[in-house]
């Protein structure tokens, strides 16, 4: 956000901050958000480079495409292991899962 609109808000009385202060989460819970969330665009460009729909990742994970959108939405419900798993069927190695997640560290803090 712009910090002219961030005056603005300021002024009128919004208190401005990050969404992690917003939900009160610690810094723990707040990396767990961020790799979460790098792991589900990671998992939705490596699907759409291979050209699958959500439909054939579900397939081959035994899953369904809701549960896809899902994973690729950053649902909550959706744990690690899956998207690990998911990223594994698109053919994602350790190296690659790895620079996802540092990658989006690097964003985050920048």
């Amino acid at each position: 956000m712009k910090k002219s609109k961030q005056k603005r808000l300021a002024a009128v009385g919004w208190r401005v901050g990050t969404a992690a202060e917003f939900l009160e989460l610690d810094d723990i819970e707040s990396q767990v958000v961020e790799i979460k969330l790098s792991l589900s665009e990671e998992l939705r460009r490596a699907r759409e480079q291979r050209h699958w729909t959500q439909t054939q990742l579900a397939e081959k994970i035994g899953s369904s495409q809701s549960r896809v959108a899902r994973m690729e939405g950053g649902d909550r419900g959706v744990s690690l292991d899956l998207l690990v798993h998911g990223l594994l069927a698109t053919g994602a190695t350790r190296r690659s899962i790895a620079k996802a997640v540092a990658h989006r560290k690097k964003v985050a803090n920048a």
